[in-house]
C-alpha cells in the first residue's frame, strides 16, 4: 500500500481534530489538552472509570496529532471492552486516516448517520466530564439530610448524562464516584405513559431484580424506582416501569438519549452501583442539571427544616388543633383528602384526646430538583394517645409559601 503523503495525513488528522473541537464547549477548549485528572490535583479521588480515562486519553492524543499512540490506546481499550462501539468508531477512523483523508467522521465504520450522531454525543458527554472541573468542596443542594440507615444516595444529571454516587457521612453527603448514563429518548420531565422521557424528582429504590429475573435487554441487574411518586400523582403525571438498569450483553453502553425513560448504565458500572443500593431506602434524585452548593448552606437548611418538623411534632402533642393546623398549606392534599376534610377530621379526632405523644426517628430531608421551594421529608413515627397506639413510616412534602414552610402533602411512605 502506498504510504500517505504528509499533506494527506495532515488533512485526515485535521478532520479528526476538528471533530474533537466540535464536541467541546469553548470553556472546555480553553483548559488545554491535558486530561482533567492532571489538572484537578485537589480532586484525585474524583476520577471516573478506567475505561473513560483510557478513551479520553486516546482522543486527546488524536487532538495532539499523536496518531500511533492514540491507536495503541484504543486497541488496548478494545481488548478489555470489545463491545464498546464508540471505541470501534474511533479505531476505524484512525485506520482510515492512515490511507486517505476522511470525508466525514465515522466513514470507516459503515454506520448510519443516526448511529454516528449518537456516538458523537456519547464522546462529547465523556470528554466534557474529564475536561470540566468537578465542583471543589461542593455537594448537590438536594441532599439536605440522610437518615442513619441510608448508606448512599444517587443524583442524576440528565443534561450531562451523568450519575453521581454519594455516601452518608454522619448525615451529610460525601462524593464516591460518578458514571456515564443514558436517559430518555425524548429528554427529561416525564408526564405520561409512553412519552419516552425520564422523570425529574426525588424517588426511592423499590426493588432489586437480579439478572436471573430479567431479560438480557436490562443487563446484569435492574432497580425499579418509585415513579410516579406522591408529588407526581398530585400533578397528574402517570406511567410506570422506570428503572436503573444495565445494557444487553452485546453492548457496552448506549447513546446519551436512548432509553424509554429509564436511567441506563454500562453493566460493570451497574454492578458497582448495585452493591450500594438499599430497597426502600436509597434515594434517587433526578434533575435536568445539578446545582452544587457549599455544605454550610445545607447545614443551615437542615437546621431550619429540622426545627420546623420539631415544631409540628410539638404542636401535635399539644392537642391544640389550631396550632397544629398552622403547619399545613391551604393547598394541602393527602390520599383522598383536601385541606378542608383534613381539618374536619383532625378537629374531630382531637376532641377525644386527653394526651398525645409523638416520637420521630430516622428523619431524611431531600430537596426537589427544579423546585427549590419543595422538600421531601420522610421519617418513622411512633404515635400514642389515651385511646390509640400505632407506628408508621410517613412522608411529607413541605413547600415554601410566603417565606414560611408549610406541609402540602402527607401520607404513608
Amino acid at each position: 500500500m502506498t504510504r500517505p503523503t504528509p499533506g494527506r495525513l495532515f488533512a485526515a488528522l485535521s478532520l479528526l481534530c476538528a471533530f474533537l473541537a466540535s464536541l467541546l464547549a469553548p470553556s472546555a477548549m480553553a483548559m488545554g489538552s491535558k486530561p482533567a485528572a492532571q489538572k484537578r490535583e485537589a480532586s484525585q479521588d474524583q476520577s471516573p472509570s478506567d475505561l473513560e480515562s483510557m478513551l479520553v486519553k486516546s482522543l486527546l492524543e488524536v487532538r495532539q496529532n499523536h496518531l500511533d499512540i492514540a491507536m495503541k490506546d484504543i486497541e488496548a481499550l478494545l481488548k478489555i471492552y470489545p463491545n464498546f462501539k464508540l471505541a470501534h468508531l474511533i479505531r476505524g477512523d484512525l485506520l482510515m486516516a492512515r490511507a486517505h483523508p476522511l470525508s466525514s467522521i465515522g466513514s470507516a465504520a459503515g454506520a448510519s448517520q443516526q448511529q454516528i450522531s449518537d456516538l458523537r454525543e456519547e464522546a462529547r458527554a465523556r470528554l466534557l466530564r474529564h475536561l470540566e472541573q468537578m465542583p471543589v468542596n461542593r455537594v448537590p443542594k438536594y441532599l439536605v439530610q440522610f437518615q442513619p440507615e441510608q448508606h448512599h444516595a444517587i443524583v442524576v444529571d440528565t443534561s450531562k448524562s451523568r450519575l453521581y454516587l454519594f455516601q452518608n457521612d454522619n448525615g451529610t453527603p460525601r462524593y464516591v464516584a460518578d458514571y456515564y448514563i443514558s436517559s430518555g429518548k425524548a429528554g427529561a420531565e416525564k408526564n405520561k405513559e409512553g412519552d419516552q422521557k425520564t422523570p425529574l424528582g426525588v424517588y426511592f429504590v423499590t426493588a432489586s431484580l437480579p439478572k436471573t429475573q430479567i431479560s438480557d435487554f436490562y443487563g446484569t441487574g435492574a432497580f425499579p424506582i418509585s415513579y410516579p411518586n406522591e408529588w407526581d400523582r398530585q400533578q397528574g403525571k402517570n406511567g410506570h416501569g422506570i428503572w436503573l438498569h444495565g445494557v444487553p450483553s452485546d453492548t457496552y453502553s448506549r447513546p446519551p438519549r436512548a432509553s424509554n425513560g429509564c436511567v441506563v448504565l454500562a453493566n460493570p458500572d451497574m454492578d458497582k452501583i448495585g452493591k450500594n443500593l438499599q430497597v426502600g431506602l436509597t434515594p434517587v434524585v433526578i434533575g435536568d442539571k445539578v446545582d452544587w452548593v457549599d455544605p454550610k448552606e445545607l447545614a443551615a437548611q437542615r437546621s431550619e427544616l429540622s426545627q420546623r418538623v420539631e415544631n409540628w411534632r410539638r404542636d401535635w402533642e399539644s392537642v391544640n388543633t389550631d396550632k397544629y393546623l398552622q403547619h399545613y398549606s391551604r393547598n394541602f392534599r393527602a390520599p383522598g383528602q383536601n385541606y378542608q376534610s383534613w381539618e374536619e377530621q383532625k378537629r374531630q379526632v382531637n376532641a377525644s384526646k386527653t394526651w398525645v405523644k409523638i416520637k420521630l426517628s430516622n428523619i431524611s430531608i431531600f430537596g426537589y430538583p427544579g423546585n427549590e421551594n419543595l422538600m421531601v421529608i420522610t421519617f418513622n413515627q411512633d404515635y400514642s394517645s389515651n385511646n390509640l397506639k400505632n407506628q408508621m413510616k410517613k412522608r411529607q412534602y413541605w413547600k415554601l409559601d410566603r417565606n414560611e414552610w408549610k406541609i402540602i402533602y402527607e401520607g404513608a411512605a
